[in-house]
């Protein structure tokens, strides 16, 4: 995978599969014009690579001339084409070749059939070597296409992302943000830990648990871990901004995940909003939150169950125990509704066998 300015971009088609394409291209076009003497007008700046393959392919004399139009700007057409070199010899009665290094829309070729018809060409022929059918809005025949693909937005052996990538001699298309960011919530008891286990697991993402995350800054003394402490040393809360840069942190170290798993956080609307601006500037967002539902008494019978081997004392207290299971519904109920109106919240029964309720989780997931 490679990124041009801030878009990523992961490997499509290989420069073995884009030789063999413009050899078959010669080859019918060298058919076409063997008693010849075409004008191959080749189309800047894309087409300089393809069209110096075809040229030094072609077996006959040739002239070339250039044309410079644009309808582009960053990923998306203008619909607006532009003139920005012309033509510098003339092509009366010339049999014309126009070679592009992508056909989508056709807006482009529209401009040129125009430039053509002033300049009373005897016949014109089109040669791309990308076609995308699916997003070509014109009726000019194309006649010579090197391979046709989707509709996506590629970049290498010419083509460009606002002027990076030309020079690959591969292309790379536009990597599609679909990952998977789940916010996964359950209150103590619920089997959240055991979950996310299972579920980085099956759909490789990545577990980042708020507490793990302040426990690593803090051991290994890190600029952020430090700049925490001196606010828990003097009996303060972490600043939200604090918590965010250390969780950018911990997204940064996988730019190549699936997704993520947020484990502990968010804890309030300001954290989800912060969340939410966090991953957008990674071109991602939230997919969900979701939260496991457990009966009040079961989770006490679990809990003071789990006590007997665990060894923690908020364990063991009945009172302490249904403490926290009203504190977390207390930090839970804001978030649930911020997530509901984004459509993102999801409850899932979390009572049952660990393989039932990954399950249902699992289904929640693959509805995304």
């Amino acid at each position: 995978m490679i990124q041009l300015h801030e878009l990523k971009f992961e490997p499509f088609i290989s420069e073995e599969k884009i030789n063999i394409a413009i050899e078959n291209m010669a080859i019918k076009i060298n058919q076409d014009y063997y008693d010849k003497t075409p004008v191959f007008l080749v189309v800047l700046n894309g087409a300089f690579m393809v069209a110096s393959e075809i040229i030094k392919l072609f077996k006959g004399d040739c002239e070339v001339a250039f044309v410079k139009l644009e309808s582009y700007k960053g990923t998306e057409t203008t619909g607006k084409v532009e003139t920005l070199v012309g033509l510098n010899l003339s092509l009366e009665n010339r049999h014309v070749v126009i070679i592009e290094d992508i056909v989508d829309t056709g807006i482009t070729l529209e401009a040129i059939n125009k430039i053509l018809k002033k300049e009373n060409v005897a016949d014109q022929k089109i040669a791309t070597l990308f076609f995308k059918p699916n997003a070509y809005q014109k009726n000019f025949s194309i006649n010579y296409i090197g391979m046709e693909i989707p509709n996506d937005f590629i970049v290498g052996y010419g083509l460009d992302y606002n002027g990076l990538g030309r020079n690959l001699s591969e292309v790379y298309k536009l990597k599609k943000e679909n990952m998977t960011n789940l916010v996964l919530f359950g209150p103590p008891g619920a089997g959240k830990g055991t979950q996310a286990n299972f579920l980085k697991e099956k759909y490789k993402l990545v577990h980042i648990s708020t507490g793990d995350v302040f426990r690593y800054n803090i051991k290994n003394e890190t600029a952020l871990g430090v700049h925490a402490k001196s606010f828990m040393d003097q009996g303060q809360l972490v600043p939200d901004k604090v918590t965010i840069e250390m969780l950018g942190a911990e997204v940064d170290k996988n730019p190549d995940a699936n997704g993520f798993i947020f484990d502990g956080f968010p804890r309030t609307v300001a954290q989800a909003e912060a969340l939410a601006d966090l991953l957008k500037e990674k071109k991602t967002g939230v997919s969900a939150m979701i939260a496991l539902e457990v009966d009040d008494e079961v989770l006490v019978e679990r809990l003071l169950e789990r006590g007997k081997t665990s060894g923690r004392k908020d364990d063991a207290d009945e009172a302490i125990i249904r403490n926290r299971i009203h504190i977390y519904y207390e930090e839970t109920a804001i978030l649930k509704q911020f997530y509901l109106k984004e459509d993102k919240y999801y409850g899932v029964d979390g009572v049952g066998s660990i393989s039932d309720i990954t399950e249902r989780i699992s289904k929640v997931i693959d509805s995304l």
